[in-house]
């Protein structure tokens, strides 16, 4: 058994409204030894008074906040993206974990030296479609139906309490991949369906998605990533043949 290590969790902050927020973002990180946060946004939209008058001791984590363009951009060094959402629907994550089912995953892949990413959205509208469909699952905090919404930092703080309790992980001995490297089998895996004319029948935009949530969660290896990349390159191979030897019969035919 090993101890999660907190060091691989980030906290990921799409298109914050209040600088107050943040402030207090801050402090729920530092009460569950977190330090990693990213924003989705520009550093100058944000009041940086405001910030460290509701951060207090837990400036430093502002001080060291990572801005980025994209929840793609901010998490393509994780393995695992979660998108905390309260909202169900048909474009919208399948089943939705509870914050410890969540923490239970993240601890898997914590230890096995992979990073994993907890995401919350804007605090009037959370998450769009479009945000959450960068993310590889999604998570729920279950409350009240009379008055459903949470407080952005009070979110947050459920999160990264759950993830401080889980204590202890029982797999090691390798690195699962980050979805930066996922993508590039997801593209290969694409491309091959392609090739054998698959998407005649689905679209590739939301079988590029299917398939970069199921690969994420399986914390995939390397050797995993290219022993899959192998069997669709050789599928679309065989099929190509295939498709060539009847065209030769049919002639001779």
């Amino acid at each position: 058994m090993y101890f999660m290590d907190l060091g691989k969790i980030c906290i990921v902050l799409v298109r914050p409204e209040e600088s107050r927020n943040i402030g207090a973002v801050c402090r729920s990180l530092a009460n569950n030894d977190i330090d990693d946060l990213r924003i989705v946004g520009k550093k100058s939209d944000y009041d940086d008074d405001a910030v460290r008058t509701l951060a207090l001791h837990a400036a430093d984590i502002w001080e060291s906040a990572r801005f980025f363009r994209s929840i793609t951009d901010a998490t393509a060094d994780c393995t695992l993206s979660a998108g905390t959402t309260r909202r169900r629907g048909k474009n919208r994550k399948g089943k939705l974990l509870l914050p410890e089912e969540f923490a239970g995953k993240a601890a898997d892949i914590c230890n096995a030296q992979g990073a994993v990413a907890a995401v919350f959205g804007n605090e009037r509208t959370g998450l769009t479609d479009e945000e959450l469909a960068e993310c590889t699952l999604g998570v729920t905090i279950p409350s009240s139906e009379r008055f459903a919404s949470l407080n952005l930092s009070h979110a947050v703080q459920i999160i990264c309490y759950a993830l401080f309790r889980e204590k202890h992980c029982g797999i090691a001995g390798y690195t699962p991949l980050p979805l930066s490297r996922i993508d590039t089998t997801v593209s290969l895996i694409a491309d091959n369906l392609q090739k054998i004319g698959f998407f005649s029948v689905t679209g590739r935009r939301d079988m590029e998605h299917f398939w970069r949530a199921i690969l994420s969660r399986a914390a995939l290896s390397e050797g995993e990533a290219k022993y899959m990349e192998k069997i669709f390159t050789k599928a679309a191979g065989l099929s190509s043949r295939n498709k060539i030897n009847n065209q030769v019969k049919i002639k001779h035919n």
